[in-house]
């Protein structure tokens, strides 16, 4: 499946009405590990985001999406989450330039990129139980994902899971979450259950 940049604006706009939802469940999620900012943070950016695609032309590029949304979400709330992955959206419109439609190929590009400089910022790699933990893996199986859009979205959401469960035995190693130590232990990393709520919701956008 390739969308246009008009079809991805308005596919983006309908997941990210949904993730206001999840809200209370990332603030406690959040709260367990470190300042409970999570659920306020993925709130107002996502609904700034939309608002930020509201305002761009009809004509707008992928790339344009791309930066509207990472302005918008990394000042929408000053959390170092959405420092990041504003930041890592920033990253992903410089990696689709000139870019009129988005397939499997650009949607690896756009993950990379927002892998790749919340590593350079945030200083984490996968396994220090920080969205990195979904993400990265997710990006992994849609490579070698075979079969329709859906069913390469589906093996992306059942890696996530997967992965969100085995953060729950790790120590946080990266901000406010890792001064609690061995207490985090037990919780699973609320980033990385973000980026699966995300997935699940884009799924059933899609559907």
């Amino acid at each position: 499946m390739s969308l246009t940049s008009n079809e991805l604006r308005d596919l983006l706009s309908r997941t990210l009405a949904s993730m206001p939802e999840h809200a209370e469940e990332l603030r406690e999620l959040d709260a367990a590990l470190g300042d409970g900012d999570l659920g306020i943070t993925v709130q107002s950016g996502s609904n700034a985001v939309i608002k930020a695609f509201e305002a761009l032309p009809s004509e707008a590029a992928v790339n344009e999406l791309l930066l509207a949304a990472g302005k918008a979400f990394s000042t929408a709330n000053p959390s170092t989450f959405a420092a990041l992955i504003g930041g890592g959206l920033l990253a992903a419109a410089k990696a689709v330039a000139g870019k009129t439609s988005v397939g499997k190929d650009e949607a690896l590009e756009i993950g990379r990129a927002v892998a790749a400089r919340i590593i350079e910022r945030g200083k984490s790699q996968v396994g220090d139980k920080t969205v990195l933990d979904a993400l990265v893996p997710s990006l992994d199986v849609l490579e070698s994902a075979q079969g329709d859009a859906k069913a390469q979205l589906a093996a992306m959401i059942d890696k996530a899971r997967e992965q969100v469960q085995a953060t729950a035995a790790l120590r946080s190693q990266k901000g406010r979450a890792a001064w609690v130590q061995e207490r985090s232990v037990g919780h699973a990393d609320p980033g990385a259950t973000a980026c699966l709520r995300f997935l699940e919701a884009l799924a059933r956008s899609i559907a």
